[in-house]
């Protein structure tokens, strides 16, 4: 049995579980699942706009065998009418097995899951979390490097605002890894992430200049500057360009070093570094279906009955 009915945050998971969701999805890769879900309904409910999210979401739903409804366009919903977050949440659980959730508003998704009867998956609240972007991060991880442990690993942009650092960092103090924080002096990583890191024994450092990390690392994740998050236009201007990412910038990279990201880049990622052995945010994007999988098949399905045999 999954140990917890929603998936809100990324700290509602523990190591067992985290490694349970990535060992399910390698095996998911092997087998045929298209009867698993047959029958079950997906609600996608995105309140703010996904592309790799949603449609990963409905891929995944649908190559279980189950069906989608909802939306990605808040203007086509009864909100724009007043009807409430609550009020639509109760509205859909009559209609499906499982929701999907993207929202603006920082605890929405909880909201939606303390309401809700059927579970709730938080596909992104504002600036707050997005827990399976860090599941699809830590499969890709293991899938480059072959390990998660005695890593390191350098998160790199916007930091500040950036929920899927926010939730990478967490989840990464279950494993033995040293971090690099790398960000403009007005973007660094919250101090309560920080915190949370010292209190787990997390070795982290923290840097402005791209070039001091680049040969020491595993990975570099590479986040957009998110003009949308910032209250005030011209903070966004003093950084917009803080970080380019180029072929040259990574000739002194380790061999097995991987770039990931969350993606939709900007100009943080020159796209000749597309053709480098380095480059692999594209795989990483298309990991999100099978990860998408594992969690909706233990979420509602019977993968859990096979717990013992996949970890």
């Amino acid at each position: 049995m999954f140990l917890k009915k929603d998936l809100i945050s990324i700290k509602d998971l523990s190591k067992e579980e985290l490694l349970f969701l990535i060992n399910t999805a390698e095996t998911m890769e092997q087998e045929d699942c298209s009867e698993l879900l047959r029958g079950r309904i997906l609600a996608t409910l995105f309140f703010e706009p996904s592309t790799r999210t949603r449609l990963s979401f409905e891929s995944a739903m649908k190559r279980l065998g189950g069906s989608v409804i909802g939306f990605a366009d808040p203007k086509v919903t009864s909100s724009q009418k007043g009807e409430s977050l609550a009020d639509t949440i109760k509205m859909i659980e009559g209609y499906a097995d499982i929701i999907v959730m993207r929202h603006p508003i920082e605890g929405s998704a909880r909201l939606a899951a303390e309401t809700a009867k059927i579970p709730v998956i938080n596909g992104g609240d504002g600036a707050n979390q997005h827990p399976t972007q860090t599941i699809v991060d830590l499969f890709t991880i293991k899938k480059t490097q072959g390990k998660l442990d005695e890593l390191h690993i350098a998160m790199i942009g916007d930091l500040k605002f950036g929920r899927t650092v926010h939730s990478l960092a967490i989840a990464l103090s279950h494993f033995k890894v040293k971090l690099y924080f790398v960000s403009p002096e007005s973007l660094r990583m919250p101090e309560h992430i920080l915190e949370a890191l010292r209190k787990n024994n997390i070795l982290f450092s923290e840097h402005e200049k791209l070039e001091d990390i680049i040969p020491l690392v595993d990975i570099m994740y590479v986040t957009r500057i998110q003009k949308e998050r910032f209250p005030d236009i011209m903070e966004y201007e003093k950084v917009k360009n803080a970080y380019i990412i180029k072929k040259e910038t990574i000739q002194r990279a380790k061999l097995n070093m991987k770039i990931l990201h969350p993606l939709p880049r900007v100009n943080e990622i020159h796209t000749d570094v597309d053709e480098t052995p380095h480059a692999y945010y594209f795989q990483q994007a298309h990991n999100g279906v099978l990860v998408r999988m594992a969690l909706l098949a233990i979420m509602i399905g019977n993968a859990h009955q096979h717990r013992n045999d996949l970890i």
